[in-house]
């Protein structure tokens, strides 16, 4: 029983689509679950809606127009009259007009977005079921919603492992074996009932959890690449490709930013010991990435950069020293906020910490902090990780850059430059 999970890229086209069942037909005498992200940049164009439904702007019906019309596209060039076949789509495209008239006096905007970036999921793995089928691959859809269980954190969400690992095993793993299955990545369900999603990019995530329920036997992600590479390919012409990895040595890369696997994916595949390749959704034939229970092996100096970062800097205002409780403090208000730390420095009567820049998270964090805080925020910085480190490997990078805080360690070196 295998697991495959392709991206937005490998499904943003009525060819690209047409693709990813080539893939499938490959393997359609095989147990296999396949988890499906929106389609090409749908998720930015559905952040862009909630937007305008949370500020009631005039442009949210142009927005969904253009969402809709994006999708009706890749239908027509799958299928003739694709109206015929596509009906199921329309029916989900008629539930998210719905939501721009969602009443918002109760609501709030990460709430509003779990209802509505959903259906970016939805509607792609409808569209891929639909034209397996038509196209003679028996596939089964299924909601993810149903399998994956969550708290009721929106946008960030936790997964109850408990109650999803035993509805994977008492009710998708029978269906997973008689049939292949289309399901969606990034989203669940809360104890409420609640849409919830596992944070942007989480559909790497899903295949794992799915995977882990599963006792699959591997995890396939097939992407724009041709693997791991030790650097990102688009933004560095030097960037090799890592034939093979060790699980710990992708968990610390995903950690630090490496965008070709998503943090969370790696560990429950190690707790399994299950092996994930990372492969080219064009090249497919070639090997790719094998990330498995192997250690210690030989990794070139990896070079990782994360962009949109911001530099909160806390002093205490009555020159007290930064301990313990004030530590727990800050801690617990970023969990309360869902603002991710990528790197913390401390000394006597200040804490500086790097986190994920989103503007609408800070808006409160001077308030908050006031009785015992100054806080002082700057933004749009770039963050560079080099894992394997050697000194003076980061000069060529930060040529001409202001550098705001670096951190070394034995193996890895991080620099916040703007």
């Amino acid at each position: 029983m295998n697991v495959f999970k392709f991206g937005g890229a490998s499904v943003k086209s009525g060819l690209a689509v047409k693709n990813v069942a080539k893939i499938i037909q490959e393997h359609k005498n095989d147990s296999l679950l396949v988890v499906v992200s929106a389609m090409g940049k749908t998720t930015n164009m559905l952040e862009n809606l909630v937007e305008a439904v949370f500020n009631e702007s005039k442009n949210k019906q142009s927005i969904f127009n253009e969402i809709k019309v994006f999708h009706e596209e890749i239908m027509a060039g799958l299928v003739e009259n694709s109206t015929r076949y596509f009906f199921e789509v329309e029916n989900l495209f008629i539930e998210l007009e719905c939501q721009l008239d969602t009443e918002l006096s109760d609501i709030s905007y990460v709430e509003l977005y779990d209802r509505i970036v959903p259906f970016g999921e939805l509607i792609s793995t409808k569209i891929i079921n639909t034209f397996l089928n038509a196209s003679g691959i028996s596939t089964r859809w299924i909601d993810a919603r149903n399998f994956i269980k969550t708290d009721q954190k929106f946008s960030k969400a936790s997964v109850n492992w408990y109650a999803t690992k035993e509805l994977i095993e008492k009710r998708l793993k029978p269906i997973v074996n008689r049939q292949i299955v289309v399901t969606q990545g990034f989203i669940g369900r809360s104890s409420l009932g609640l849409s919830t999603t596992l944070g942007r990019e989480g559909s790497d995530y899903s295949a794992s959890i799915f995977a882990y329920g599963l006792d699959a036997s591997s995890v396939t992600i097939w992407k724009d690449v041709l693997g791991v590479y030790n650097a990102d390919p688009k933004q560095l012409y030097s960037a090799e490709l890592i034939p093979q990895i060790g699980f710990q040595q992708a968990i610390e890369l995903a950690y630090y930013g490496a965008s070709v696997i998503h943090p969370k994916t790696v560990q429950p595949l190690q707790e399994k010991q299950i092996p994930l390749y990372v492969k080219s959704f064009v090249e497919r034939e070639l090997s790719g990435t094998l990330v498995s229970e192997k250690n210690n092996l030989e990794l070139p100096s990896c070079i990782i950069f994360k962009d949109k970062q911001a530099l909160l800097d806390f002093k205490t205002k009555d020159f007290s020293f930064i301990v313990e409780n004030h530590m727990t403090h800050i801690f617990q208000v970023f969990s309360d906020l869902g603002i991710s730390v990528n790197l913390i420095q401390n000394s006597a009567i200040s804490f500086r910490c790097i986190v994920d820049d989103e503007p609408k998270l800070f808006e409160n964090l001077a308030e908050i902090f006031k009785d015992k805080f100054s806080v002082r925020v700057t933004s749009t910085h770039r963050l560079l990780t080099i894992y394997n480190y050697t000194n003076g490997a980061e000069e060529k990078y930060l040529e001409d850059k202001k550098v705001l805080l670096e951190q070394k360690s034995l193996i890895t070196a991080q620099f916040l430059f703007s």
